[in-house]
């Protein structure tokens, strides 16, 4: 290009570039039929594709979405009831579920169970009779229960056989049926987490947001809260609180109060975590547009500051839930915490406190596994949850 068709001569019209008519942005950028989608995808939308790359969180999420639905239907689920008892079937190991009789396909089956008293050790011992073939019925009546205690049923999905039994993870030293009683526990430790969160969270979030927010002497006094809090050891002070509850408690009553024990603790490092994201996220524009446009504080921090850091939320709470679950655990556990008739894992796993026991009869240690698998569900779903929550990274 010349230098006279670079510079236009004095008091000459400027040639210009603007099109007339409407604009039309595909005609800049032809866009393919993929990448229109992402452009025009929801923020939700992209979080969603980018938790379904992460497989192993997808499948935790399943099987916790699986195991806090089936303690709405914990009865139906169970083979037998809460506290029935097989008095001849007292420390039963577990009966292996078959399908093959003699060669012959039979379907779902258990062989039966004999036993004699050794007069040396004054132990049962079992032995498996495979005279006895007792199929298992499936979507059957068994033993009556009250549904959530209001109405009556019988109905289980799966029943033993006329006069037989079916103790999948053996029986316990009242001969009651080890799986059925893991399963109406699952209702006491999965919801106490959820309780547990939603306590610390509520306290999590509201006071470290106005230590983040106001800064200050409100600041300054709610940090020094929290170190008194933090410096106390858990364990101990878990120990100090439950043992305050009277005996004389109903059990829904030291449900609720394992559970705000739990709640209060927990919340200090939260707290901590959210008062130093507001303290950097207060001194963004949008904050101040906001304070001139006249918002609230609670507005502000609900609205405009919490949600600029969810994935570390999502990580804090996808820790503390199991983390609650296995303080539950541990009181009951030591004896401290949920007691009978109140049934949680960490109340099954009172039976394997002695050593005896546990070299005995080792299938009473079965209700750890679900702990493990929960846990280990939780802290692989926290992580596909934590990387959704920044679809742009």
């Amino acid at each position: 290009m010349t230098t006279s068709q670079q510079i236009p001569a004095p008091g000459a019209e400027m040639e210009h570039y603007v099109r007339g008519g409407e604009f039309d942005p595909k005609s800049v950028e032809k866009l393919t039929p993929e990448q229109e989608k992402v452009y025009l995808a929801s923020q939700l939308r992209l979080m969603w594709w980018k938790f379904k790359k992460h497989k192993l969180a997808v499948w935790s999420g399943v099987f916790l979405l699986l195991l806090y639905g089936s303690i709405l239907i914990s009865e139906f689920l169970a083979p037998y009831g809460l506290n029935n008892r097989h008095v001849d079937f007292i420390h039963a190991p577990a009966q292996s579920i078959h399908l093959f009789h003699d060669g012959e396909f039979v379907g779902p089956f258990v062989y039966g169970m004999s036993y004699k008293l050794n007069m040396e050790n004054l132990k049962r011992e079992y032995t498996v009779n495979k005279t006895q073939v007792q199929k298992l019925r499936f979507f059957c009546r068994g033993e009556s229960y009250r549904f959530w205690g209001i109405w009556k049923n019988n109905l289980h999905l799966v029943c033993p056989a006329k006069n037989g039994t079916f103790f999948l993870h053996g029986t316990d030293r009242l001969g009651r049926d080890v799986l059925s009683r893991m399963i109406y526990g699952a209702r006491i430790s999965l919801t106490i987490g959820l309780l547990g969160i939603t306590i610390s969270f509520l306290l999590g979030i509201s006071i470290g947001g106005i230590a983040g927010y106001y800064g200050g002497m409100a600041d300054m006094f709610i940090q020094r809260i929290i170190e008194v809090l933090q410096s106390i050891p858990s364990v101990p002070l878990w120990l100090a609180l439950a043992a305050i509850m009277p005996v004389t408690w109903s059990p829904i009553i030291v449900y609720f109060g394992i559970t705000i024990i739990l709640g209060l603790i927990d919340w200090t490092g939260l707290a901590r975590a959210v008062r130093s994201k507001l303290l950097a996220l207060r001194e963004e524009d949008y904050v101040l547009a906001a304070q001139l446009m006249g918002a609230r504080p609670s507005r502000i921090i609900g609205r405009h500051l919490v949600p600029g850091f969810m994935s570390h939320l999502i990580a804090t709470a996808t820790i503390t839930i199991p983390t609650m679950i296995l303080g539950e655990t541990a009181l009951s556990f030591l004896g401290l915490g949920l007691r009978a008739p109140i049934t949680s894992w960490g109340v099954l796993l009172t039976e394997a406190q002695n050593i005896n026991a546990v070299a005995l009869y080792p299938w009473l240690l079965f209700p750890v596994v679900p702990v493990i698998m929960v846990i280990l569900a939780f802290n692989f779903l926290g992580d596909g949850l934590r990387d959704a929550a920044d679809p742009y990274k």
